[in-house]
């Protein structure tokens, strides 16, 4: 299977069209057909329904697409990271989840920005979960993970904020007036929880097994903007981190009781074939630790 095959597949699925994927990527409409049929027998599968005008994916092409984007981009950022090798340049692909401790991360690269100017900084957003899935796959360098997090097969580094957690809810809810809110309250509502098993189990200890195993959850999360949407409408509760920034509009921050915090942890995945740039930012990194 040819990194250029897969560039020819994904054209092709992006445009519906062979004759215009082909247009675009500058070869002959049948060299783009033989090759797809090539990776079909070679699959053994039909990646696309084909009609006289347009192709549409199978499911088993829609498992390649998304296969193929994540090949692509390794092979794209293994590229950059070997070019023009003698000075320290390149890119750093890092995961973050929603963290005050984004602040400190930000200040890590500025200082490393200064040193090291042609050094470029890939951030992605996501939750944890994601973020590790990424990095096992080599797709990011390192990731800015919340506990709980499971790090036994990472190098990392403790990040200096913790963030307690709080209920998310309207400003006209009973439990926006109270100074803390108890496991018992909060199980007289609909429950906006994270998508993270680990998180998830974290929390039932935090409310007791017995009542946890009672919560209604209508809805789950993993990016806090999209629960806020659905507190702002009814939809149930939301618990989730302060992360020190200004409440959604109509919205209010209660804190749990007993209280609840989580901290976070800069990681890199052990034994994992690096860049002279990723090892030159995490050893700066160590520096800035022990400063």
């Amino acid at each position: 299977m040819e990194l250029r095959v897969l560039r020819y597949f994904l054209m092709v699925a992006q445009e519906g069209n062979i004759t215009k994927a082909a247009r675009l990527l500058h070869v002959t409409q049948p060299t783009v057909s033989r090759q797809l049929m090539q990776l079909e027998e070679e699959l053994g599968v039909a990646l696309f329904h084909r009609d006289n005008y347009h192709v549409t994916l199978t499911e088993e092409g829609a498992l390649l697409k998304r296969r193929a984007q994540e090949l692509l981009e390794l092979a794209d950022k293994t590229r950059r990271e070997f070019a023009l090798w003698e000075e320290l340049r390149g890119e750093i692909a890092i995961g973050c989840g929603e963290t005050r401790n984004m602040d400190c991360l930000a200040g890590l690269i500025a200082a490393f920005q200064k040193e090291h100017p042609l050094v470029q900084y890939r951030i992605y957003s996501a939750a944890a979960d994601d973020v590790q899935g990424r990095m096992e796959a080599g797709l990011l360098d390192m990731g800015l993970l919340m506990e709980p997090a499971d790090v036994r097969e990472y190098g990392c580094v403790p990040m200096p904020y913790r963030e307690r957690w709080c209920a998310l809810v309207r400003e006209d809810s009973p439990l926006a007036g109270l100074k803390a809110v108890g496991p018992e309250e909060l199980a007289a509502y609909p429950l906006i929880l994270g998508w993270r098993q680990q998180v998830r189990d974290w929390l039932g200890q935090w409310f007791g097994e017995g009542l946890y195993s009672r919560l209604q959850v209508p809805a789950r999360y993993n990016l806090l903007y999209n629960a806020a949407a659905l507190v702002g409408q009814g939809v149930g509760v939301a618990l989730c981190l302060d992360k020190g920034m200004p409440p959604y509009p109509g919205l209010k921050l209660t804190p749990l009781s007993p209280p609840l915090e989580s901290g976070a942890v800069l990681a890199w995945k052990k034994g994992q074939p690096r860049s002279r740039t990723v090892e030159a930012f995490i050893a700066h990194i160590r520096h800035a630790q022990k400063a």
